[in-house]
């Protein structure tokens, strides 16, 4: 059976080293202590980024360990094989899928995907998984992107209370044919089992996910971890 993805809008690791919404995509892996690995690349392999991961992690049930693919990779399907969890880092969500494809972890993410692991992650972390995500890829201006990995159906949109420009660009694109799909607010986290959407978590009060289709946003309440 496929495994599952929590795709967050926003937080995480990065925003608090004890954050709820990674201990929950732990909770997701029936490993005893997983093999959790951290794919920096959205953000370039960030050296900050990757310290804050293993600072954050150390201190949980598992065992940490991280996937760099700038530079000279070291094996990186046959690492991927071993994990339990994979969680990719915010950043730049179309650098990210063009270099995983070069090196073949586009196809392993699935891959680990289809033998039931737990994929997730942060914004581009959370967009990658989608067929289309709404991202800053490309300039500081939001735009539609439709090349993502497509584990998920339809469209993601993170930070949908964080930034100004997210929710007026997201239904834009979707009134004018974007694909329908799945918005999240900053805290807050959309957990799927194979493709099918199982719960909203969130950490802050008021925070919440929606569902977004042409001219019509529903809200979904989230449970408060």
């Amino acid at each position: 059976m496929p495994g599952h993805i929590v795709a967050m809008g926003g937080g995480g690791f990065m925003a608090d080293r004890a954050s709820p919404l990674d201990g929950y995509m732990l909770s997701l892996s029936p490993a005893r202590r997983p093999h959790v690995c951290f794919v920096p690349t959205p953000v370039g392999d960030s050296d900050r980024a990757i310290a804050a991961f293993f600072e954050a992690f150390t201190a949980r049930e598992c065992e940490p360990s991280c996937l760099r693919l700038f530079g000279i990779p070291s094996d990186p399907v046959a690492h991927l094989e071993k994990q339990d969890v994979i969680y990719v880092s915010g950043g730049n969500t179309a650098n990210a899928l063009a270099v995983w494809r070069l090196h073949g972890v586009d196809v392993a993410l699935r891959d680990a995907w289809e033998r039931g692991a737990v994929l997730g992650g942060v914004s581009a972390g959370a967009n990658c998984w989608f067929e289309c995500s709404v991202t800053d890829s490309f300039s500081a201006s939001l735009h539609g992107l439709r090349d993502g990995l497509g584990l998920l159906p339809g469209s993601f949109c993170p930070h949908y209370d964080g930034e100004a420009q997210r929710r007026p660009v997201y239904t834009r694109l979707v009134s004018e044919g974007f694909p329908a799909g799945y918005a999240a607010d900053d805290g807050v986290a959309l957990h799927f089992a194979g493709t099918e959407l199982r719960e909203v978590v969130a950490v802050a009060e008021g925070a919440r996910a929606y569902r977004v289709e042409p001219g019509v946003e529903t809200p979904i309440e989230p449970r408060r971890l």
